[in-house]
């Protein structure tokens, strides 16, 4: 049985609005109700919709989001509940990987610096020893030692890409957090990327959870996949239930976008309008506004999550019994 590093139980983050496009005294749902299990050495990945709330719940992980409610338990304890030393000492073991490698490194800084930080921030290491690691790290990611004195603006998209993930290695963490890791780069680049991370990710049984819109990468680094909508999971399964086997419309309406990810007999649905504004989500089902089987309880009530298998779960009445 895995076990699990990461249990969010309920989670709501909400956002309060003073003034803006959506007017004053607005409250975004950005999360509502999430309850995720991510297992030890696995890598997850969330998908949807750019406004779902994927990249929400990730900064809720990370504690760079106040939760309104719910729990986020890491080891099992409950991360919203800790004070400001378990807060450092959590970080230490949870990092991020940012989408875009041109804005996550301070540009004034040389590499050596960037990667030095939070080693004399977090550890008793001496400058030796510091020198010793980071020379490590940069060689696990595939750059030469000779590139720690230069600057980002001296190195690609993709070389910028690697000394990120070098940094996020740096404490030698248990869980990473990677938002849209290689969607600023070149096409070319990617591949390099995404065999990286798997490399990393095998070598050091580390848990990864993956956010990301580009349906390909998941299906090529995921273990398992949640489906987003509107701030709730509405499919999760692992990698062949949901590129095979898919049931939310949802889901299925995703993959079609993306056709040569999809077997032939999986049934193609193309969405209808936009997602609905978080500051005003749909009565019942999130889904049902757009949905081509929406069913009138769908407008009055928001299905439960149904277990197909294990592994295989879906918020969604066509499988209620």
């Amino acid at each position: 049985m895995q076990k699990e590093l990461i249990k969010i139980n309920n989670l709501h983050v909400e956002y309060k609005t003073s003034n803006g496009i959506l007017g004053k005294n607005k409250t975004i749902y950005a999360v509502n109700g999430v309850s995720l299990d991510i297992y030890k050495g696995e890598i997850l990945a969330i998908a949807g919709e750019s406004g779902c709330g994927k990249s929400t719940l990730a900064k809720a992980i990370l504690k760079l989001e106040q939760a309104k409610n719910g729990e986020i338990c890491f080891e099992e304890s409950d991360i919203l509940k800790l004070d400001k030393k378990g807060v450092k000492e959590y970080r230490k073991k949870v990092q991020m990987i940012f989408q875009n490698p041109y804005s996550s490194l301070n540009p004034k800084m040389k590499i050596i610096d960037t990667l030095k930080e939070p080693l004399k921030i977090n550890t008793n290491l001496s400058e030796k020893e510091i020198i010793k690691n980071i020379e490590e790290k940069i060689a696990l990611v595939g750059l030469d030692k000779n590139c720690l004195n230069l600057y980002p603006h001296e190195f690609s998209g993709g070389q910028r890409q690697r000394i990120a993930i070098a940094r996020a290695l740096m404490l030698e963490p248990e869980f990473i957090l990677a938002d849209e890791p290689v969607s600023a780069l070149d096409v070319s680049i990617q591949a390099q990327i995404i065999n990286l991370l798997k490399d990393l990710k095998e070598k050091y049984n580390l848990t990864f959870l993956l956010i990301t819109h580009d349906l390909s990468v998941i299906k090529f680094l995921a273990d398992r996949i949640a489906i987003m909508y509107l701030g709730e999971i509405v499919e999760i399964g692992t990698n062949k239930e949901i590129f095979s086997e898919p049931k939310h419309p949802y889901t299925k309406a995703l993959l079609s976008a993306a056709p040569q990810l999809t077997k032939n007999n999986i049934e193609k649905l193309t969405l209808k309008g936009d997602l609905p504004s978080p500051s005003n989500p749909p009565m019942g089902c999130k889904f049902h506004t757009r949905c081509p089987f929406a069913m009138q309880k769908c407008h009055e009530q928001n299905p439960q999550e149904i277990n197909l298998s294990n592994t295989h779960k879906v918020k969604c009445f066509l499988y209620c019994k």
